[in-house]
């Protein structure tokens, strides 16, 4: 068996590769910088964030799922279904006053006397040109009578005159014919027969020719007579109005004349109120407008009855961001009720729908609805979101998109953030 030759023994088989231990100062650099990045985290955490902002001072609610009922609450106020106003139609001053205001009158009843001495001498004028006028049409009449008798005793003249140029051209006729007269006295006899027939025709077409504008002048003397009279009962009728009577039955508001009092023109001195039948005046917000039209059904309650409603008539015109509309009611009306008294109406817009639903709050008119605070829970900070919302009732807000069930959101006015874009809660 070979043996190997002797190995010289050398130490490097001992040698071992020790790792360099690090620094102590590494080290501690390293633990400075782990324990300042911790203490940057916590103190980050526990810096406030955005706006400071009282808790107490937010109102936070929590979108959740519900049903939203499509309608709304306005404020109405009960008017007389029907009213007449009482504008005065002439001038002048308050000599009587009959009534008191809140009065029931009844149609025709005189309700105030006016003095005005200026119609009063208008009425005597008119009544005297009147006076003149029907004068002046029996004196033509009489005329004209006149005329006629006289052109009647001339036609007669005329038709006798015609008649006896007949008898004796016809005689002259039988003597020419025995030869007792010359043909000359009969030419003669013959003319004078058709001179008077001309005279007769010439007074026949004179008499109807008077007779034409006679009657054409008798017609405008007419006509003329019942002008005056028309203005004459015009004036009357002015005179008569200065004595002020109830067109209507009802109640008499706001009736405020004193004896004495100057009355112009077109001045309104009050109304007169249908008492038993009412309208209700609401006053919507502006957010509505598109969905109040006529017809849409409403109700009030009242000593624990309902009573139905339906708009009659919607007011577009918008002030101080509402619009007004009235309603009236459709079946009874309440036994109890005045003018003016306030009432909540309810305004039925749709039908009701499961939603995503957020109380109603002032935030919705401060955003437009576009955004916005949604809120950490845990934080207590609080940042914009972009929402979308849908319809909106007095209590409840529809969330189209945007928010989640049970995620918390401010509700109250945004006004107090300004422009902050976050917000951070404090207890």
């Amino acid at each position: 068996m070979d043996r190997l030759p002797p190995q010289a023994v050398t130490g490097a088989a001992m040698d071992a590769v020790v790792p360099r231990r690090p620094s102590k100062r590494y080290v501690r650099a390293g633990l400075a910088f782990a324990l300042l990045l911790a203490f940057g985290a916590g103190a980050w955490q526990l810096m406030p964030h955005g706006l400071q902002v009282p808790a107490a001072d937010v109102r936070v609610a929590q979108a959740a799922n519900g049903i939203f009922r499509d309608d709304i609450v306005v404020r109405a106020s009960a008017q007389p279904l029907n009213s007449i106003m009482l504008d005065s139609v002439e001038s002048g001053r308050v000599e009587e006053v009959l009534v008191e205001d809140g009065q029931t009158v009844g149609k025709g009843q005189l309700l105030f006397r006016l003095s005005n001495p200026q119609r009063n001498l208008a009425l005597l004028e008119r009544q005297a040109e009147h006076a003149q006028q029907i004068s002046n049409l029996a004196n033509l009449r009489v005329a004209q009578e006149a005329s006629r008798s006289e052109h009647r005793r001339r036609y007669a003249d005329a038709e006798f005159a015609l008649q006896q140029a007949e008898k004796q051209h016809a005689r002259n006729s039988r003597l020419a014919q025995q030869g007792f007269i010359s043909a000359v006295a009969l030419e003669e006899s013959s003319d004078r027969l058709a001179q008077q027939r001309r005279t007769l025709d010439n007074e026949r077409r004179r008499f109807e020719t008077e007779e034409s504008v006679r009657k054409q002048g008798l017609q405008q003397m007419e006509t003329a007579i019942d002008g005056l009279a028309s203005g004459l009962q015009l004036v009357g009728a002015t005179v008569d109005a200065l004595a002020v009577r109830a067109p209507a039955d009802g109640m008499l508001t706001d009736f405020r004349l004193q004896v004495g009092q100057t009355v112009q023109p077109n001045q309104n001195i009050g109304r007169i109120d249908d008492p038993k039948r009412f309208k209700l005046r609401v006053e919507v917000d502006e957010f509505y407008l598109s969905r109040v039209t006529r017809g849409l059904a409403g109700a009030v309650h009242q000593d624990g009855k309902q009573y139905p409603l339906k708009v009659s008539a919607v007011f577009p015109q918008i002030r101080e961001g509402r619009f007004t509309a009235e309603m009236v009611f459709t079946q009874d009306q309440p036994a109890v009720i005045s003018p003016g008294q306030s009432l909540d109406a309810q305004l039925t817009l749709g039908r009701s729908a499961q939603a995503l639903l957020l109380p109603a709050g002032a935030f919705v008119n401060d955003t437009g609805g576009a955004w916005v605070f949604v809120v950490d829970k845990d934080s207590g900070r609080a940042g914009k979101r972009a929402v979308r919302l849908g319809r909106r009732n007095n209590s409840q807000v529809e969330v189209l998109s945007g928010l989640a069930a049970g995620e918390q959101v401010i509700v109250s006015s945004y006004g107090p953030f300004g422009k902050a874009e976050q917000l951070q809660l404090n207890k």
